[in-house]
């Protein structure tokens, strides 16, 4: 019985991920085949990008504000304290900005993906478009990838400006050091491969949020109850995918920029 029980989970879980495969591909060859809808896509950058904002200025500030803490009592033990604008800077553009932003995005965005999508199929709204001719991948699900990869990407570039700046903030307010020294050594010392891997980051998180969000949403079954099973699908998959994936895109990338070191 418990070995029927694990072969049908096995089974379960690569018949989810064929699925989400092929979901996924179509849903970004769409992206290169008219017809593309730009309102609908205008409407879901305005959506993820402005509506996400404020969550993610805050996030920024505050973990720039805590690296900036951590590691001046850190470095202080080594008399170090003046490279606090270099850690917090690269800690932010490298790896805590795209991330963090990744998370707390998915944690708006697929969630109302998938809820949104959801309500759609138990009400019958996705059958109605196919009667009339209407693709609902191009329709519903092409746009909401589209804009959440263009708008994650500008999102984290704010997430970084703010938490270097929460950082500049704790440093010279709390930790009584040269406001000027830190901003310099936060400039100084960024490399292209240190933007770069921070910019490249986004556009794959921005890809695995909506797509999971829009999947689970798609294959909402069961009513009202499904669409809450969806949605916590959702966003539990698409938070667990992006820190898995950013560890192998880390690796990838600082292999391919190690002569620069």
């Amino acid at each position: 019985m418990a070995f029927e029980t694990i072969d049908n989970t096995a089974k379960q879980i690569v018949l989810t991920v064929q699925d989400y495969s092929l979901f996924a591909y179509r849903a970004l060859m769409n992206l290169f085949r008219p017809p593309i809808y730009w309102t609908d896509f205008l409407i879901q950058s305005d959506i993820v990008g402005v509506g996400s904002l404020s969550i993610v200025v805050l996030s920024g500030l505050s973990t720039g504000g805590v690296l900036a803490l951590q590691s001046a009592a850190t470095l202080s033990a080594f008399g170090a304290t003046a490279v606090t604008g270099q850690f917090v800077s690269l800690t932010m553009i490298r790896e805590l900005g795209p991330v963090l932003t990744g998370v707390m995005v998915s944690g708006r965005n697929a969630s109302s993906m998938a809820s949104e999508l959801g309500s759609m199929v138990v009400t019958e709204q996705i059958d109605a478009m196919r009667a009339l001719g209407v693709d609902p991948i191009r329709k519903l699900v092409t746009p909401r990838i589209f804009a959440t990869i263009a708008m994650l990407f500008f999102l984290t570039i704010v997430a970084d400006a703010f938490g270097i700046l929460g950082g500049g903030l704790v440093t010279v307010l709390m930790n009584n050091q040269n406001g000027t020294q830190y901003f310099a050594m936060a400039w100084e010392h960024l490399r292209l491969p240190d933007i770069v891997q921070g910019l490249m980051k986004p556009i794959f998180f921005g890809y695995i949020l909506s797509s999971i969000g829009c999947f689970y949403g798609m294959r909402t079954t069961g009513g009202t109850q499904g669409v809450g099973r969806s949605t916590i699908q959702a966003v539990v998959t698409a938070s667990v995918l992006i820190i898995f994936v950013d560890f192998f895109i880390t690796r990838l990338l600082l292999n391919i920029f190690a002569s620069w070191n």
